[in-house]
């Protein structure tokens, strides 16, 4: 029997878009606390509250997200959202008071949570539904590639020119070109078709047969938001490695790309529970050798091993909270899986800082690979059950 097409057109062009979307996003990432420090003489605690603030208002945004999705149509929506998304990097450019930059950050992060909501509902209408364990792992791809590249290219440039702008400028022109790919995307049309909603509930905000697994994501991203904002000072003063964050972040991003192409095929078959467990025990190897082997070597095969854990949990959560949505109901599942990764990950940045403050970021680690094995069983008993018997499909 032949398969479904999932490379179509439409399918490259939402997974390129993707890639150039997150592609301008890490272009910023390692370069804005520099840039904060050297144009405005901003201290410490400024940085940190400045840059905060696009994960906080993206965080507010995703519920809302969600119910637009699923309210209005969806690509007149993604081509809005994407295109606000790109023009607001011009603000970069313009902004020339601590204020007016936090205030253009505040914005970025309200645009960001509505497109990346947008963005995969449309990749996910776009996939045949039989090939969706896949589609959505390939899509994931597209995250990880620019999570590689997009750091290296702005600390190449930042090297070659010394110029921030020349950043800023790049994160924009690889915006437009995002939204000209997704603006050749051909939503199906029976996706298009509005249903009609007697009430606005909480369900149509927040997947609630989604909770438990929501609970479990939050657990899951816990460790990764202590990993992602504390690995540099902790590999410094810990670790005794001064430099290698990029390094860090390349080797995840291959594990990632690798057990997320392993695992599309495994979902359509079947195998969802089963692949996050993996992947939680993948992690649990990968934060043992990061935590307790404090040398170069495994501190790097860690980010491996920390990629493959991820690449196995991601699309395997995702396809979980969409598989118990309604058809219309797809962008309320996946603000509900964005905003529990994103409530895991900045509960996890607070009290790794907190942690640290009484102890040190070993201690962090060490409770954070605590709430990973809470999750693990959380996961196993509670949530894997709960989907096995309310999943529509």
């Amino acid at each position: 029997m032949e398969k479904d097409k999932l490379w179509t057109s439409s399918f490259f062009a939402v997974c390129g878009g993707n890639f150039l979307l997150f592609f301008a996003f890490y272009l910023l990432l390692p370069i804005l606390p520099l840039y904060l420090t050297e144009q405005f003489s901003a201290d410490k605690s400024t940085v940190g509250v400045v840059l905060s603030l696009y994960t906080v208002t993206a965080l507010f945004m995703r519920p809302f997200a969600g119910f637009m999705v699923d309210t209005f149509a969806r690509k007149p929506l993604l081509l809005v959202c994407y295109a606000i998304f790109t023009v607001i990097f011009g603000g970069y450019l313009v902004a020339t008071t601590i204020l007016a930059f936090a205030v253009v950050r505040a914005l970025h992060g309200l645009s960001f949570g509505i497109l990346t909501v947008s963005n995969s509902t449309v990749a996910i209408d776009v996939m045949p539904s039989s090939r969706r364990g896949e589609g959505i792992g390939y899509y994931g791809v597209s995250n990880n590639l620019a999570m590689a590249v997009g750091p290296t290219v702005s600390l190449y440039l930042h090297e070659l020119t010394h110029n921030y702008d020349s950043i800023f400028l790049t994160s924009l022109i690889g915006g437009i070109i995002g939204f000209i790919l997704v603006s050749t995307v051909k939503v199906p049309r029976k996706e298009r078709v509005l249903v009609p909603q007697t009430a606005v509930s909480l369900d149509r905000f927040f997947l609630l047969r989604g909770t438990r697994g929501a609970i479990a994501v939050c657990m899951f991203s816990f460790s990764y938001g202590m990993l992602s904002t504390y690995l540099a000072v902790y590999g410094k003063n810990e670790v005794g490695i001064e430099s290698g964050t990029g390094l860090y972040f390349s080797l995840m991003a291959v594990g990632l790309i690798f057990s997320r192409l392993l695992t599309g095929r495994l979902l359509n078959r079947g195998h969802l529970t089963g692949l996050i467990q993996v992947g939680v025990l993948w992690l649990f190897i990968g934060y043992s050798l990061f935590i307790f082997f404090k040398m170069p070597l495994p501190y790097f095969v860690s980010a491996l091993f920390v990629g493959l854990g991820y690449g196995f949990i991601c699309p395997s959560v995702q396809t979980l909270f969409i598989n118990l949505a309604e058809h219309n109901q797809r962008g309320t599942a996946n603000s509900t899986y964005f905003t529990s990764w994103d409530l895991g990950i900045g509960i996890g940045v607070l009290a790794g800082g907190a942690i640290a403050d009484v102890a040190d970021y070993t201690m962090a680690y060490i409770v954070s690979l605590g709430v990973l094995l809470v999750g693990f069983f959380y996961f196993r008993y509670v949530t894997a059950p709960h989907f096995l018997r309310n999943k529509l499909r």
